[in-house]
């Protein structure tokens, strides 16, 4: 059974952009979704939000153009590759996330819970 919100809340997004960016954001805000990453079709665009002081900040991506997951150390994805539909890098990208040093501290850590 799962108990308050989810850390993680992904959405794909057609022709809902404004439900996504306004109520749906706001509910995930009060409800204490920790990161909010939409992927809109329409704009192949990536938009990843995390939850800072109460408000959602854009994830910027690193000088590399890579989004990186807050709360989840060595999820990275490529929004270039994504809106390209470049699957093989889209799955590099993701591998060497959870090859980081990151995720292995990550990974370590819930292990020992």
């Amino acid at each position: 059974y799962g108990a308050g919100a989810p850390e993680l809340a992904a959405e794909i997004s057609l022709s809902t952009a404004s439900y996504d960016f306004g109520p749906k954001l706001e509910l995930y805000r009060a409800a204490g979704v920790q990161e909010y990453l939409v992927v809109l079709l329409g704009e192949s665009r990536v938009v990843w939000y995390r939850l800072a002081a109460g408000n959602y900040l854009p994830i910027q991506p690193g000088s590399d153009g890579l989004l990186r997951s807050v709360v989840f150390p060595g999820l990275w994805l490529d929004p270039a590759a994504l809106a390209a539909l470049d699957r093989a890098r889209v799955l590099d990208v993701l591998d060497l996330g959870l090859r980081s040093p990151e995720h292995d501290a990550f990974a370590r850590a819930l292990a020992r819970r």
